[in-house]
């Protein structure tokens, strides 16, 4: 797969699937599968372009954002869906500025679209005024086809980022897990942290996000992460460490249940299997070293559960 961060110079035909794809949820996959047919049947390529950063960002610079996903996972997952090219383009003042007519003959034009796939509430140009039906109309003037995807639904609800990001919030794993199609994860570096677990038999990796990303409830989790190309299983703490001070900001450890080695700078992935319990403050270390035995109990039954 291609990224490229420039608009080329020269046309070559394409499907383009635009929009946000914050996550690549299910929803956004049956959309794209949905332009790599179309791309197939007119013999291109699929193509999908994207902003950076989110265009939330620059609009509304006070506004905190909470994305479900860094811009290297959603290239990730174009790349596993089978996407050819990425454009990747920073969205600016003036991007913000540009009218739909403008978005379509500066940059969509000379991209060589042949069809454009959206979903059905799909908003571009200056203030959002461009829309589907817009779109629509000016592919018709320009010549290249339009698909709008309606809402796409599972289990009698509506697949939406907003969706996954109260349900990550509630730490309704499951509910999450079927709006993305998979389970919800984690990617950030592994910084050095008081190494307080260590001491208690429980080393920790303590995993650094980056910014903007949305951290789910607070609490205890069962996950996983793949290691040097290995599965490893463990369990993950959200928090702000009651038990040992009064005043924390909110922290994300995970303890590996078989895995020694160095993980400190290293990018890691941790995969949400279930939510195991709320943060709480122990009496003592005593108490807490027991919950923790009782929790890594649960969080291999119910990680082995999930395998079979």
């Amino acid at each position: 797969m291609q990224v490229k961060t420039n608009l080329p110079t020269n046309k070559e035909p394409c499907v383009l699937a635009l929009g946000n794809f914050d996550g690549v949820h299910l929803g956004h996959r049956r959309l794209l599968e949905h332009g790599l047919r179309q791309a197939e049947r007119l013999g291109v390529g699929l193509s999908v372009l994207i902003f950076e950063p989110h265009p939330l960002k620059v609009l509304y610079p006070e506004r905190g954002i909470e994305l479900l996903s860094t811009t290297q996972e959603r290239l990730r997952y174009f790349e596993e869906i089978g996407v050819d090219t990425v454009f990747l383009i920073p969205f600016t003042r003036e991007m913000a500025n540009t009218s739909p007519e403008e978005f379509v003959e500066k940059i969509l034009i000379p991209l060589g679209v042949v069809r454009v796939v959206v979903g059905f509430n799909y908003s571009f140009g200056a203030h959002g005024r461009g829309n589907p039906e817009l779109i629509q109309s000016l592919g018709k003037q320009h010549g290249f086809g339009v698909s709008v995807l309606q809402a796409q639904m599972i289990g009698g609800r509506v697949i939406s980022s907003s969706s996954i990001r109260k349900a990550l919030l509630q730490g309704d794993i499951p509910l999450a897990s079927s709006l993305l199609g998979r389970s919800p994860s984690l990617s950030g570096s592994v910084i050095h942290g008081e190494e307080r677990g260590r001491l208690l038999g429980y080393p920790t990796a303590n995993i650094l996000l980056q910014e903007d990303i949305l951290i789910p409830k607070r609490g205890v989790y069962a996950v996983w992460s793949n290691i040097d190309g290995r599965r490893v299983e463990g369990m993950m703490n959200i928090g702000m460490k009651p038990t040992f001070h009064d005043m924390y900001g909110t922290s994300i450890e995970v303890h590996f249940f078989e895995f020694t080695g160095d993980l400190y700078g290293r990018e890691l992935t941790v995969h949400i299997g279930e939510r195991l319990r709320d943060e709480r403050k122990f009496n003592d270390v005593n108490e807490l070293l027991q919950q923790l035995k009782m929790d890594t109990i649960k969080a291999e039954t119910l990680l082995k559960a999930q395998l079979r």
